[in-house]
């Protein structure tokens, strides 16, 4: 990939700063470390500049909280002042990084997400017999720092900027040398890059048509289920050697008969909810109400809330589900 020049001083540019700031606070404007850093906004975006172009940026002020949906996950928040640096740095390095991805990859893209993977996903499953569903051990966990800081170096040429990521990357531990945060801006761009490596693999070396990757989860198709079984063994050995990763136990397919996928089951027409994918809808409809009901949702708040938690339904073949179950609310 050709290498542009200077990327560590567009980073650090003031008007790339205010631009990161102002993405940065986006949905966040009453949090009190928000209203500090604008009430002295120059002041600290300056330093910021300084600190990028003397390589001495400061990360690893951590705020952890754990979330439980759809499993239980540590959430690791970034002090306010890393998030603008890290929006800054994308502001700029989006189009690498956004290069160097494959069609079928769609994770944290602009253009893309879990509803257009979906719909190729289904299309791949109108064409094919088999599939594979792969999901990747403890991924964010599972990084190497070492593997990604190599990556990261085929990518970019700039000290200052390297330096940058490597402070980002060694600012945070499961173990020595492994894992970056999930929470982080700049933790996804470095997940979806990763796995990059894999996607090429498969599509240029292998040769690979049917293909599917949103983040650590992917699908893969082919008519012959012994040449899918060699191939998701070749892939299990490729994550290992090259990127030190495992995979869970790899599941296999007909596609008739459907395959689960980012909350749906995957049919050659059709998609449909998971069972677990219901069994969270009604509990969120039911926690929402009580809310409602008890006045700590006023009725804007709990349209907000309803309303995505039905798009998600929506998405797939579930009018007899969301019936049955609006009734017992008597609607």
């Amino acid at each position: 990939m050709k290498q542009t020049e200077n990327l560590d001083f567009q980073i650090a540019c003031f008007d790339n700063l205010l631009l990161a700031f102002y993405k940065a606070k986006k949905g966040k404007e009453a949090k009190m470390e928000v209203i500090n850093f604008q009430n002295n906004l120059d002041d600290n975006l300056l330093l910021l500049r300084k600190r990028i172009l003397s390589e001495n940026p400061e990360f690893g002020k951590y705020h952890y909280f754990t979330i439980y949906d759809p499993k239980q996950r540590t959430i690791c928040a970034a002090a306010f002042e890393e998030r603008v640096m890290h929006h800054a740095i994308m502001n700029v390095c989006h189009p690498f990084f956004e290069k160097f991805q494959i069609s079928d990859s769609y994770a944290s893209r602009v253009g893309k997400g879990s509803y257009k993977a979906l719909q190729r996903a289904t299309w791949f499953s109108k064409h094919y017999k088999c599939c594979a569903k792969f999901d990747v051990r403890k991924y964010f966990d599972s990084i190497d720092h070492q593997i990604l800081l190599s990556l990261l170096n085929k990518l970019f040429r700039e000290k200052r900027l390297l330096c940058v990521f490597e402070k980002i990357i060694e600012s945070y531990h499961v173990e020595p040398g492994k894992g970056v945060p999930i929470g982080n801006l700049t933790s996804q761009y470095f997940a979806n890059h990763y796995l990059a490596f894999l996607d090429h693999f498969v599509k240029d070396q292998m040769g690979i048509k049917g293909y599917v990757r949103y983040m650590d989860d992917f699908l893969m198709w082919h008519n012959d289920k012994p040449a899918l079984k060699q191939t998701a063994s070749d892939i299990g050995l490729y994550l290992l050697e090259k990127l030190n990763l495992t995979l869970k136990p790899v599941s296999y397919h007909c596609t008739s008969q459907g395959v689960s996928f980012l909350g749906y089951t995957v049919f050659p027409e059709k998609l449909y909810l998971n069972s677990r994918s219901k069994h969270r809808f009604i509990e969120k409809l039911k926690r929402y109400n009580r809310l409602l009901e008890a006045g700590v949702w006023s009725e804007a708040r709990f349209k907000d809330h309803a309303t995505a938690l039905f798009s998600f339904v929506k998405h797939a073949d579930s009018l007899y589900f969301r019936r049955k179950v609006l009734s017992h609310y008597g609607q």
